[in-house]
């Protein structure tokens, strides 16, 4: 899916927000500038966490509690995280089945955390602020989305916008 602005990953985030629920994990991966946070900042905006979502970069995780009885968020960047054993004492299955943690940063580092999990990768597009967003869902709790599920994405390609 070619997502045109910040605003659109923005509403893009918010429109996955409906979609996500109590034990969900998203991972985020792509280039510094890619947009991952913003994609955040609009799930947040979906979920009505409490705020400002900025990137726990230094932090490593943050919780942004509901503001409606809905999950919290779990906020997580593993830039600096040296592997396997740092994800560990992060104790993030701890709060997995109640939370909805997204994990910028994530690939090859948090997919042992749950079966399901919903993974997505953002490229910029040379020369232009537009990005591609590439979703895929892994198991189960995924596999009813696809076209024409509101999100319009396939398995491991880049989704395409629907065609006027």
């Amino acid at each position: 899916m070619r997502v045109a602005t910040t605003e659109e990953m923005r509403a893009f985030g918010a429109r996955l927000a409906a979609r996500l629920r109590a034990g969900d994990l998203v991972v985020l991966s792509g280039p510094l500038g890619a947009g991952k946070t913003t994609l955040v900042q609009g799930l947040a905006e979906g979920l009505k966490v409490r705020g400002p979502i900025t990137s726990p970069t230094f932090v490593i995780a943050r919780v942004h509690p509901s503001l409606r009885q809905g999950p919290p968020l779990v906020h997580v960047d593993a830039y600096r995280l040296g592997g396997d054993l740092e994800v560990d004492d992060l104790d993030l299955d701890a709060s997995l089945e109640e939370s909805v943690t997204v994990v910028e940063w994530g690939e090859g580092l948090v997919e042992g955390l749950a079966d399901d999990r919903l993974e997505i990768h953002i490229d910029r597009e040379a020369g232009d602020e537009a990005r591609v967003v590439t979703l895929r869902g892994v198991g189960a709790r995924w596999a009813g989305l696809g076209p024409g599920s509101g999100l319009d994405f396939g398995a491991d390609t880049p989704s395409e916008p629907p065609q006027d």
